[in-house]
């Protein structure tokens, strides 16, 4: 059996045994959902590290047959592509469930959705069937919906649980819809997603087709991730949503969209692909630029990081739209940094708001002194969200703009300004107002994470992130083959100019070459005498 039914298995077996827990048992509910994590997570670090980067194909594979008149089957695997978002999810989950601590009502049913959750997100990043990763995926985002109206906070939360469920659900109905016609029109008679990429690079869909399928899957996946301008539910959702879901929806869930372009709309529709990937260049700079923008006018600091999760989703739209075996890697390390950074993140948050019940930036200040280690934490979490090398996030931005200077020239300028200016003063401007200046009275009595049991989340996931930052190539070695291998249909030298974005078209080298009029050769042509110094 695969580790990876091992590690998807964990959490949905112990979402299962609590339902006979009687609710009054709040440490054993408690304890079993830590250890469902802890073993996830302790599988995925083992699969990773046994996981052969020179191999090809995929790796810890397991496929059961369950519908074969229709294709229909249970098949999970791994490759360079997806192995480090599993590993990520299973860490992510593991450090939400342990600052789930907040929660005080309803403890069992908070659990039991945390750990269908987390089972639907590590199913949805190990599945090969496009049944299987729609499926995991709605069996991941439902819990969501309930958690924000259940145990969401603030006055909006309702407002923002309806606004978050009518979002996604359009997003993941276009995606239905997609894939779908993606099985009809491909006419291979199964979902099982290897099979149906071997058949469509034999036989490929007409243009036609791809031109009606491609923008279902891009604009149904990029709402799932909040593409500009379907980006609204994003912020209100994750102010209003329990810390452990903000975690793993920003941290995780939300990486579904983008893995499900990657692994599937570019290699199964690569014609669309290319038409359609200028036009994504320029959307996402209004992630970048609008998002950023108005995080820097935010009051409330779980509302401006949700604003700077918005911009952040644009380097790895940026990343895909380069159609290139660069910015695609970098793409791929983007979402992987990004899912500890944003955890991090919404876990010091959510912290905050416990010792103080309020994020409200102008009602706060001077907590360094009271929080060291929440403050420092914070603070290396507002550098990594800066891009600051040493960290993860600085080597898959910097990997994303190699990658798309080699396709969109002024895209990429304009990124680079967004991505150092407006990130780096949002975030700076944040954390002096938390963390220095006067401490309020009020704040005089809020106490520090008390030991290494509540401190253990946040030293996990800011490890990952100094770990990957430091050392990439635990990620790249695995990615690039990957890449090369199941992108390739895609996969282009460098994207042709268009109008409005500069572009550096590859030479013709069958064309044919001007002739050489350099002295040197004519000389050598007999045009000038031997005595001459023409």
């Amino acid at each position: 059996m695969s580790p990876l039914t091992y590690i998807l298995g964990w959490p949905l077996g112990a979402a299962i045994v609590l339902l006979l827990v009687p609710r009054t048992f709040r440490p054993v509910i408690r304890g079993i959902a830590i250890l469902a994590t802890l073993m996830a997570a302790v599988l995925a670090v083992k699969m990773f590290l046994r996981f052969d980067a020179a191999a090809a194909g995929y790796q810890f594979e397991q496929q059961v047959a369950w519908v074969r008149s229709l294709g229909l089957s249970y098949h999970v695997g791994v490759d360079g592509i997806n192995v480090g978002l599993v590993l990520m999810g299973a860490l992510v989950a593991f450090a939400a469930a342990c600052v789930s601590w907040e929660i005080r009502e309803r403890e069992k049913e908070f659990y039991l959705l945390l750990l269908v959750m987390t089972g639907g997100i590590l199913g949805a990043f190990a599945a090969l069937d496009l049944f299987c990763f729609y499926f995991f995926h709605e069996l991941a985002l439902v819990p969501t919906f309930i958690m924000i109206g259940v145990w969401g906070r603030g006055e909006q939360k309702d407002y923002a649980t309806f606004q978050i469920t009518l979002y996604l659900s359009l997003g993941a109905l276009l995606a239905l819809v997609g894939l779908i016609a993606l099985y009809v029109q491909a006419g291979a008679g199964t979902f099982d997603i290897p099979q149906l990429a071997a058949h469509l690079r034999a036989h490929p869909l007409s243009p036609g087709a791809q031109g009606f399928i491609f923008p279902l899957l891009l604009f149904g996946f990029g709402i799932l991730v909040s593409l500009w301008p379907f980006h609204t539910w994003a912020p209100p959702g994750y102010s209003a949503a329990p810390s452990a879901t903000a975690m793993l929806h920003a941290g995780v869930l939300k990486k579904f969209g983008l893995y499900g372009l990657i692994r599937i709309a570019l290699p199964l529709l690569p014609d669309a692909a290319r038409d359609w990937m200028p036009i994504l260049a320029w959307l996402c700079l209004g992630n970048l630029f609008y998002g950023g923008w108005v995080a820097m006018r935010q009051k409330d600091f779980n509302r401006l990081v949700g604003y700077s999760s918005v911009a952040h989703m644009g380097f790895v739209f940026l990343g895909i739209a380069a159609l290139n075996l660069v910015g695609i890697t970098g793409a791929v390390l983007v979402m992987i940094a990004h899912g500890f950074l944003a955890a991090l993140t919404f876990g010091l948050s959510g912290y905050l708001y416990q010792q103080t019940g309020t994020l409200e930036i102008a009602r706060l200040g001077g907590l360094l002194r009271r929080l060291p280690f929440i403050g420092a934490a914070l603070m290396m979490a507002a550098f990594a969200g800066c891009g600051l090398p040493g960290f993860a996030n600085f080597a898959g931005e910097i990997t994303v703009f190699f990658g798309a200077w080699q396709s969109y020239r002024l895209v990429t300028i304009l990124a680079c300004w967004g991505a150092l200016v407006i990130g780096a003063v949002y975030m700076l401007r944040a954390i002096r107002g938390l963390l220095h200046g006067p401490l309020p009275e009020a704040w005089a009595g809020v106490a520090d994470a008390p030991h290494l049991w509540r401190k253990a989340p946040f030293l996990l996931l800011l490890a990952s992130l100094l770990i990957f930052g430091c050392y990439p190539r635990l990620l790249t070695d695995k990615i690039k083959p990957a890449v090369s291998e199941k992108v390739a249909p895609a996969l282009a030298p460098e994207i042709p100019a268009r109008p409005g974005i500069l572009a550096r078209p590859a030479p013709d080298r069958d064309a044919p070459q001007p002739p050489d009029a350099s002295p040197a050769a004519l000389r050598r042509a007999g045009a000038f005498p031997r005595n001459s110094r023409g």
